[in-house]
């Protein structure tokens, strides 16, 4: 049987008046891998929140062999059996070897993370980057418009990344848009503290939202504060 990922999380609510951010993690019995899901639940209220603890309860239950878009599909079937307004956005990550197939659907992300270097594999899905994209101008509020999310997604807009060794981070939108590239990776430098200090660090540089953030560490990764760089 193939030794699991070392792997830890952190959550808080910070100034929001519900935290409507989840994690979860599946480890498929006869060892044939494990599926990670980070959600953020769309807006400030008990049905977000919902959305978001269903959604990634659900992915994390499919099985390995549907991959990650078949992990964000299942999430979508059983926030749309809610039969409540409820939204979330989502990213899932799939082993079941030595590398990871990740995919999502709005502006959580996956971070690559080897021990020493970090890079971002997803491509957030809103109005910003499409903007972007597109070579138009871009306005704050629109970093915050989500083209797609769990509920609302075709199969074909789900985006698709593949790490192919090493570890992860995966975050929620209070704390990638809050804490800068080299911070982040200062703070993976801590071993099983990394999570609990990237989502303390974003609530007290003054992060407005709900911060998550779950790293999974890269096997006998020796972590040195010394070493590290943020990859293109």
């Amino acid at each position: 049987m193939r030794e699991l990922p070392h792997w830890h999380t952190a959550s808080a609510q910070g100034p929001r008046e519900h935290n409507a951010d989840a994690v979860a993690a599946y480890a498929a019995p006869d060892g044939r891998g494990i599926v990670f899901a980070l959600a953020d639940g769309v807006g400030d209220h008990p049905n977000a929140a919902r959305a978001a603890r269903t959604a990634a309860s659900a992915a994390v239950r499919t099985p390995v062999e549907q991959g990650a878009i078949g992990a964000v599909l299942a999430a979508q079937r059983a926030v749309l059996a809610l039969g409540e307004a409820g939204d979330c956005v989502l990213v899932v990550a799939v082993r079941t070897g030595e590398g990871y197939g990740i995919a999502w659907a709005g502006d959580a992300r996956a971070y690559a993370w080897d021990g020493y270097t970090v890079r971002q594999v997803t491509k957030d899905h809103t109005l910003a980057q499409y903007f972007r994209d597109h070579g138009q101008p871009v306005t704050p509020r629109m970093e915050h418009v989500v083209t797609t999310s769990v509920r609302t997604a075709g199969a074909h807009e789900i985006g698709t990344a593949t790490v192919t060794a090493g570890g992860l981070l995966l975050t929620s939108d209070g704390v990638h848009k809050t804490l800068s590239g080299p911070t982040m990776l200062d703070i993976l430098g801590m071993p099983d503290r990394a999570a609990t200090e990237l989502v303390r660090t974003a609530i007290s540089l003054g992060g407005s939202d709900n911060a998550t953030a779950l790293v999974v560490d890269p096997p006998g990764a020796e972590v040195t504060t010394e070493k590290f760089r943020v990859a293109a």
